[in-house]
């Protein structure tokens, strides 16, 4: 298991498969929106554990999968 805490804008970038550009990344810091960061003099590092949070806000759920996860219970 990768024993990093957290990852560069590139690295970041790299995790979502280049749909998020590093551009993007910087914009979004600019307008305090997407993932949690931090900034350490001119670094700026992602905590994975926030890339984590911020994943789980963005899933999707589609109505297929609710009623799956309803039934599973029962």
């Amino acid at each position: 298991m990768d024993d990093k805490k957290f990852l560069t804008v590139e690295e970041v970038s790299e995790r979502y498969r280049g749909s998020v550009s590093i551009g993007t990344l910087r914009n979004w810091r600019a307008m305090r929106l997407g993932p949690a960061y931090i900034k350490i003099g001119k670094a700026v590092l992602y905590p994975i554990e926030e890339l984590v949070v911020w994943d789980q806000k963005n899933t999707v759920s589609c109505r297929a999968s609710k009623r799956l996860t309803e039934h599973a219970g029962e």
